[in-house]
């Protein structure tokens, strides 16, 4: 039996129908605007960003709710319906190379918008590392192949984004809301979705890992090339440290190659100032960032946090109280939005009818 409260995200195929689809982004549009008219455009942001109603929404778009592809094409839905000029908001990104055009589209909206540099230079960055902190900094099993980000006039920003895994076949998706994020390496997320969750998750982006984050970038200050000390040869090759290791001297169950530390001099020669930055480095990918997690806690006893973050039941709690009450006001109100937007939205009555008839479907 399905729990309330849950979406599970299974990797579908395919492609909605044009005739769907178009009536999606009319639809997705109309609401937008109610939203942003009747409350404001940060508030369409905190909707957006919140797990559980971007849910709903998809389904009162008219979306298979329990797909993979309720992200993709609500979003897609969004992109074509929300105009920069008549909704002062611009949506950049999307999936698959899409996605790495991202960049690109800030620095339009940013002109749109007339967004001085260092705002526009300052969401690129908050771009970059939102999709490599979940990429990489989250070990979780979910590759990203998409990636969304939200912009308003004023510089506020959300972002949506989801990863894949190959093996349960499943989706998870990853919300940010900026007025809520205080540091984006310190429990970033407004909410994750999905069903699965993966054991010994590596989380970078916790706070319980900020002190394997100071140590990672003083093990790459200091020269990585005592770090090689810590792991397994590859074809027994051996080196000269190995010969004067004393016997009792732990080793990772892991191995680095050349062409791998030749990535961690280089980072060496930069001299990262702090975390932020040793993670944007060209080639500190997962693999190295897991190693200096495991060195942190095997050298100098500060563990990184190793619990997944995602949250079964979103925002909004679950009934048995796991892993929160459900918030009855925040739920509600969630509700009420939407219902709001659909009244106020202009579309015509019998397009309006099917959509509360499909959110009331959801919500029972």
């Amino acid at each position: 039996m399905q729990r309330k409260g849950v979406a599970n995200l299974p990797l579908h195929g395919g492609h909605p129908p044009h005739w769907l689809f178009k009536r999606m982004v009319k639809l997705s549009g109309a609401i937008s605007s109610a939203i942003i008219e009747e409350y404001s455009l940060n508030e369409f942001l905190n909707r957006i960003s919140n797990p559980y109603w971007f849910q709903a929404f998809s389904c009162v778009l008219g979306f298979d709710w329990h797909s993979s592809g309720t992200t993709t094409t609500t979003l897609g839905a969004l992109k074509a319906s929300l105009n920069p000029e008549e909704h002062g908001i611009y949506l950049s990104g999307g999936k698959g190379a899409k996605s790495r055009k991202t960049p690109e589209g800030i620095m339009h909206a940013g002109d749109i918008f007339n967004l001085n540099t260092k705002t526009t230079e300052t969401l690129v960055k908050i771009s970059k590392l939102s999709a490599k902190i979940d990429n990489s900094c989250i070990q979780d099993g979910y590759t990203l192949y998409q990636h969304n980000f939200f912009i308003t006039e004023k510089g506020d920003w959300a972002v949506v984004q989801q990863g894949l895994n190959t093996e349960n076949k499943y989706a998870r998706r990853y919300h940010w809301l900026g007025s809520q994020v205080d540091k984006l390496l310190n429990d970033p997320h407004s909410g994750i979705s999905c069903d699965m969750k993966t054991p010994d998750t590596l989380n970078m982006s916790s706070k319980e890992s900020k002190e394997a984050q100071k140590i990672s970038v003083d093990l790459i200050n200091d020269n990585p090339d005592h770090i090689r000390q810590y792991f397994k040869r590859k074809n027994n090759q051996m080196l000269l440290e190995d010969f004067t290791m004393p016997e009792h001297h732990p080793v990772l169950d892991m191995d680095i190659s050349d062409e791998e530390y030749e990535v961690l001099k280089k980072a060496w020669e930069i001299q990262p100032e702090n975390y932020e930055e040793l993670i944007l480095l060209k080639g500190i990918g997962p693999k190295k960032i897991r190693a200096l997690a495991l060195i942190s806690d095997l050298v100098y006893g500060e563990p990184a946090s190793w619990q997944d973050p995602v949250k079964y039941s979103f925002t909004h709690g679950g009934k048995d109280g796991f892993p929160y009450p459900v918030d009855r006001e925040v739920y509600d109100n969630s509700i009420q939005t939407m219902c709001d937007a659909l009244e106020q939205a202009r579309i015509k009555k019998d397009d309006k009818l099917k959509a509360i008839k499909r959110l009331d479907d959801f919500l029972s």
